[in-house]
Parts: C-alpha cells; structure tokens; sequence
C-alpha cells in the first residue's frame, strides 16, 4: 500500500516538473527537506514551491507512515510563508490495535530571512499549528512556536543551525508545556549532481525525557528545478523514534511574478 503511494507521489512528482511554466526554467529551487533544521535563506521571490514525499517512523512497537508536504513562497528577499502539514496519514502497532487513517495537523509558518552577505543570513520563524488531524492522528490542540536559524557556508560545506521552543496545547499534568528544541545540519557535495547531509537533533521538555536523532541523507540534482533527496534517521534515546525511514523531491509549481 505505500509503495503504491510513493509510485504516485514519483509519477505526480515528475508531471509537476514537466508542466511548471516555461519562465521559471532558470530559477533554481532551494530545497528545505530532508532535515529537521531549515536554513535561513528564503526561495526565489513569487515562485511556489512544493516540497514533499514519504515517511516511515517506527517508534517502538508502532508504526506510522506519512505523506509529507511544504509549500514555500517568499515575498521578497526577507520575508515569506510556509505551510506544511501531512497529506495522508497511516499509523497501527503490534498489538492489534485499529489502523489509524486520515489527514494531518497543518503548520503556518511566518518567514524572516536576514541576509548579512553571500556567505551568511539569519533567520526567524514564526508557527502557528492548527489541529486540523483527528485526534487519534494529531494532539488535537493549536501550537505556537519561534525558531532562530543560523546559516553559514564555510568553504564547501553548508551549516544550518536552529535553536526554537515551541509552546504546546497538549500537554500531560505535571509536564512543561513548552518544548525547545535543536538542530545542527552540514551538507555538501560530492559531485555536480550528489550532496551530502548529516545532522545532528533532539527536543527538550521538563519532567520529560529528551529526544535525539542523527540523520543522514542524500539528494540528487535532476535539474535546477527539482532535487530528490533520500535518508535514514536513527534515534539516540529511548524516548526517540527507534528509526526514520523517509524521501521526498523539491520542485516549483509556478512564478506568480
């Protein structure tokens, strides 16, 4: 069933790049996926881009597959909006337990980029999540979060930092209701086509245990309008997802001016 998923999500994916207008040939795409951390760099101004792709996470006994999405849109140089969610959703576990099927929760995001020269840019990111998942998919509540982001190119190698806190609508008693969390992503390429990504992440709440992964992946350059990229996360606590298994494609949908 999922392999059927991602044959479509491969089909649509190359459709998408094939029918984007002609004059937007020369305006590369600047992928967000496949880390947890995003850089502070925004898209080219009035081109819509879509990311998206596959998703399998086995936390423990449960298994929870996904179609993820973005949509990213820049204003300008220094301001733009993603939203993000999970198109579909289809999580079960070991012990006979329901499948659970549907939509996502979806994320608006406020987008601040603050560009110091060509090497360097800050940036800041404000999410509001709307509960729009039933709650057996989602936690059935609004959150709020501010993510500050760091991006350098030292040399070859691209650096992505983030440092956000999130405050959560749903939250156990006893339990601090707001999350921060940390993402330090390196990539860079191999050949004129192949890059590669590591990354190091993991969230922190009071009287709960933290979590931590490290990621690595590869993207692959088909064109300078739509890069595939393809990877594994490894959980590095008990309370993270024992593994991540995820791939995903860049592409524009269009200039809007």
């Amino acid at each position: 069933m999922l392999m059927t998923r991602v044959n479509r999500f491969i089909i649509f994916a190359g459709l998408c790049a094939v029918l984007a207008p002609a004059h937007a040939q020369d305006d590369a795409v600047l992928p967000y996926r496949p880390s947890v951390s995003t850089p502070a760099q925004l898209p080219v101004p009035g081109q819509l881009e879509l990311e998206t792709g596959f998703q399998r996470v086995q936390p423990g006994a449960i298994r929870r597959d996904s179609l993820p999405y973005t949509f990213k849109l820049a204003f300008n140089a220094q301001w733009g909006v993603l939203v993000e969610g999970e198109a579909y959703v289809s999580s079960r576990d070991d012990a006979g337990s329901p499948r659970q099927r549907g939509f996502g929760d979806t994320t608006f995001v406020l987008k601040r980029a603050f560009i110091i020269d060509d090497a360097t840019a800050f940036g800041l990111e404000f999410g509001a999540k709307a509960p729009t998942a039933k709650d057996t998919i989602g936690s059935g509540k609004s959150d709020y979060s501010i993510n500050g982001i760091f991006s350098r190119d030292l040399g070859p190698v691209h650096m992505d930092l983030n440092l956000n806190a999130t405050r959560l609508g749903a939250y156990d008693a006893g339990t601090g209701r707001t999350q921060t969390g940390w993402a330090t992503a390196f990539s860079t390429p191999v050949s004129d086509k192949w890059q590669a990504i590591g990354e190091l992440s993991g969230t922190r709440r009071d009287n709960t245990p933290n979590t931590a992964q490290l990621l690595a992946a590869a993207s692959y350059s088909a064109s300078k309008r739509l890069v595939f990229d393809v990877g594994v996360a490894r959980g590095l606590t008990s309370a993270s997802p024992d593994w991540t298994l995820f791939g995903g494609v860049t592409l524009p949908l269009g200039k809007l001016w």
